[in-house]
């Protein structure tokens, strides 16, 4: 054990729990420093504190600006009590050692998010004297706790109350915690001036990307192993996004997420919440195995699960309406690693709770859902970071070039077949009736390839159908292979230098095609 407490600092914006903690220092008789609310809540507590302004002689100033800026505090902690030095120096200036700091900051990034908020509010919660006593503390760790977290009373409570002091591996984790918790608050306050213009405005959005990036998220879970057995993994999440999400998602059930799970659930609920009308998608590896509409959860699933249930074995399902009894039922007739979704009913409970492997997800409500911050992808020696593709276009309004223009049929199935195929690796190609995905091509060097892949997959006849391409044909020979599988229907970005060439395929083989002007390459 380190030091006994004899004199802590209190001074917290978030008073969850500060009572009870600050109970614990009473019994042991430790003096408690304290100013504003938080003093006044103690002594409303029935706990004795001493005012920082009555502490070190000077009041506070610059409304509330300047309050703990002072060498009774920062000297106090600072002091290296086997340094006989600092201890002389303590005597010498009548400073008394400051043992425990409790202390969390502004809630700055709650502030900054509020809606219609000014600059010169969020510009007050940029908090000076609370990180700078925390940065004190956590550097003189060897003798000082530091308490950031109100998760941590209760540990910090229970050593104190037994031995009167915290031994030194606590307070090490304190001060890990306590500069995570200030290099957390530093990015903040600068991701916020980034999007500040000269004139004042608080631009909406993330703002440009900085010339510096730093990313700040907290581990959810070690996993097993990553993508294979002798890989290393975890799961962190950004703590900034209260989005739904797989990160935010609560396990009901089921073996504990894998690092592919992981990636496989997010790409299906990602797919899935494109959806107004009640969806279901199935994901393997990344990809969709089949995607469809339906009135019920039931209906989606089987629709979806028609398109390819070879690759669907061992995929997972993403829905983003309730999962009932009967979807659920239908989903444990068949092996899946796991089903996502907003929530599940109590039959589907029952019926998916015989599968105990299963990992069922559940999200809450997907209204709000969109991907937040940045898409970020590692490479040898750097970061690639770039924006979400979450554009969407209005396929109805994309620019007919054949001579014919699709029926209204045709427009339902190129508008589906077009929110699918974004969500496919490329090169992807989707064939799809109205509602349904009919087979998938994906990944492929070569666009014709996987137009012909998708065909060659395909369960039932494709005549009739639409297809979508997320990126221009090249040569027009993937238009034949379409036009040989009965295609009637194509949406593609355009672009190529070939073009004519590919829409002169298309009227010959009697094809309606759009143009859409954005590609979305799924690498």
């Amino acid at each position: 054990m380190g030091n006994k407490i004899r004199r802590a600092l209190v001074s917290v914006f978030d008073k969850d729990g500060i009572v009870d903690l600050c109970g614990a220092l009473m019994a042991r008789k430790i003096e408690i420093l304290s100013s504003g609310g938080t003093a006044k809540l103690l002594r409303d507590a029935g706990i004795p504190v001493v005012a920082v302004a009555e502490y070190t002689g000077s009041p506070e100033m610059l409304e509330g600006r300047v309050k703990t800026l002072h060498p009774r505090i920062h000297g106090g902690i600072l002091a290296v009590r086997s340094n006989p030095g600092h201890m002389r120096d303590l005597e010498a200036h009548g400073i008394g050692a400051i043992d425990l700091v409790v202390v969390n900051l502004y809630p700055f990034e709650k502030t900054a998010a509020t809606e219609g908020i000014g600059l010169a509010d969020v510009v007050e919660m940029i908090d000076i004297g609370g990180p700078t006593m925390v940065r004190a503390a956590a550097k003189n760790h060897r003798d000082v706790g530091i308490v950031v977290d109100p998760a941590d009373y209760a540990a910090v409570a229970a050593q104190i109350r037994e031995h009167g002091a915290l031994d030194a591996e606590t307070r090490l984790a304190l001060a890990v915690k306590a500069f995570r918790h200030t290099s957390s608050y530093d990015h903040a306050v600068q991701a916020f001036l980034a999007r500040v213009q000269p004139d004042g405005e608080i631009r909406v959005g993330p703002g440009e990307l900085t010339e510096r990036l730093q990313i700040k998220y907290e581990k959810v879970q070690d996993l097993r192993y990553g993508e294979n057995p002798h890989q290393a993994a975890a799961f962190y999440r950004d703590p900034a996004c209260t989005l739904p999400s797989v990160a935010r998602a609560r396990q009901l059930q089921g073996k504990e997420l894998s690092f592919n799970n992981i990636l496989d659930f997010d790409a299906a609920l990602g797919l899935a919440a494109e959806f107004r009308g009640l969806a279901c998608a199935i994901i393997k590896h990344g990809n969709p195995c089949g995607t469809a509409l339906g009135e019920e959860p039931v209906v989606a699933f089987q629709r979806a699960l028609q398109c390819d249930p070879v690759s669907a074995f061992g995929g997972v399902i993403a829905f983003n309406r309730r999962v009932d009894g009967r979807a659920a039922a239908a989903i444990a007739e068949h092996f899946f690693e796991g089903v996502i979704a907003p929530d599940f009913d109590a039959e589907a409970r029952e019926a998916l709770a015989r599968k105990k492997n299963v990992r069922l997800l559940e999200t809450g409500g997907l209204t709000g859902f969109r991907r937040s911050g940045h898409d970020l992808r590692r490479v040898a020696g750097g970061l690639l970071v770039q924006d979400w593709d979450t554009v969407k276009e209005s396929v109805r309004e994309s620019r007919v070039v054949t001579a014919r223009a699709p029926g209204e049929e045709e427009w339902q199935a190129l508008e589906f077949a077009w929110v699918v195929c974004k969500n496919v690796k490329s090169n992807a190609i989707v064939y799809a009736a109205p509602g349904r995905t009919l087979a998938i091509g994906a990944g492929q060097m070569s666009r014709v390839d996987s137009a012909r892949i998708g065909v060659q997959k395909a369960r039932e006849s494709l005549a009739g159908c639409a297809m979508a391409s997320d990126a221009f044909f090249p040569f027009r020979d993937g238009i034949d292979a379409a036009a040989e599988a009965g295609v009637r229907a194509v949406v593609q970005p355009g672009g190529s230098i070939r073009d004519e060439e590919v829409v002169a395929a298309a009227d010959e083989h009697g094809i309606a095609m759009v143009f859409t002007g954005r590609r979305h390459f799924r690498h």
